[in-house]
C-alpha cells in the first residue's frame, strides 16, 4: 500500500462538478491499494500517516504529526499509485489491487483514520470517479510512505 501526502493549507475534490469534499490545514493523501495489502497494511499506513511529523514545532523543525496539530485529512483513492513503472514507458498496474478489494480496503483505512482522528476530520474522494482535486501545497512538503506486506520488505 503506497500513500502520497502533502501538507496543504486546504483540499478539495470535485466529482461532476460538484464538490464532494473538502478540508482545510492537514494533509492531502493520494492512496494506492496494491495486490498483495491486507487490513493489517491497511492499519500500519494509517498509523504512519497519522503520525508521520511533517508539521512545523516553534523552532520550524518538522516534528509535529496531523495527531499533534488537530489538522484535516483528506483521503484520495488513487489507483495509479499501485502501477509498475520499472520498465518501459507504459504503467502496468498489474500490481494493483482488483477494484473489489481496493474499495473494501480504501473504506478499511478510512475506517480507521477516522477512529484515530475523529469522523470530522477526515473526508474522501469517491472511489473509481474521474475527480478533480484541487490543492494548495503547504512548503511544498511531499512524502511517499509505503507500508509492507508480510515478506515484501
Amino acid at each position: 500500500m503506497k500513500g502520497l501526502i502533502q501538507r496543504v493549507s486546504e483540499a478539495s475534490v470535485a466529482v461532476d462538478g460538484e464538490q464532494i469534499a473538502i478540508s482545510g490545514e492537514g494533509l492531502l493523501l493520494l492512496l494506492g491499494v496494491e495486490r498483495e495489502d491486507s487490513a493489517d497494511t491497511a492499519a500500519d499506513l494509517c498509523r504512519k500517516i497519522l503520525s508521520y511529523r511533517v508539521f512545523p514545532d516553534d523552532q520550524g523543525r518538522m516534528n509535529r504529526s496531523l495527531l499533534d496539530t488537530g489538522g484535516d485529512l483528506l483521503v484520495v483513492p488513487q489507483f495509479t499509485l499501485a502501477a509498475d513503472t520499472n520498465s518501459g514507458t507504459r504503467p502496468s498496474f498489474s500490481s494493483a489491487a482488483p477494484p473489489a478489494i481496493a474499495h473494501d480496503l480504501f473504506e478499511y483505512f478510512v475506517a480507521q483514520a477516522r477512529d484515530g482522528l475523529g469522523r470530522d476530520r477526515v473526508t474522501v474522494g469517491r472511489f473509481g470517479a474521474d475527480m478533480k482535486v484541487g490543492l494548495v501545497n503547504d512548503g511544498p512538503v511531499t512524502f511517499l510512505l509505503e507500508a509492507p506486506v508480510s515478506g515484501r520488505g
